[in-house]
């Protein structure tokens, strides 16, 4: 991954994330949790490339419980 296409994939993730909050305060679901998902994804694809394990944990952590809670509601419902 070249250095802009890594500062577009970062730059991208965080955007997603700031209107993925704004959804979830609003209570727009599931697009909040949705976009708070592409996020962590691109995040996390963005900490691989960049081999920062913190970074890489925390956007794991937080986009497989993302995946986990919106798989919930939806069976669940």
């Amino acid at each position: 991954m070249t250095n802009k296409l890594l500062s577009i994939t970062k730059w991208t993730a965080t955007n997603l994330l700031v209107v993925s909050v704004a959804l979830n305060g609003l209570g727009i679901y599931p697009w909040g949790p949705i976009l708070a998902i592409l996020g962590g994804i691109l995040w996390l694809i963005a900490a691989w490339y960049m081999n920062d394990m913190p970074l890489i944990m925390t956007n794991l952590l937080m986009t497989s419980v993302g995946i986990f809670a919106v798989g919930y509601n939806y069976w669940s419902a």
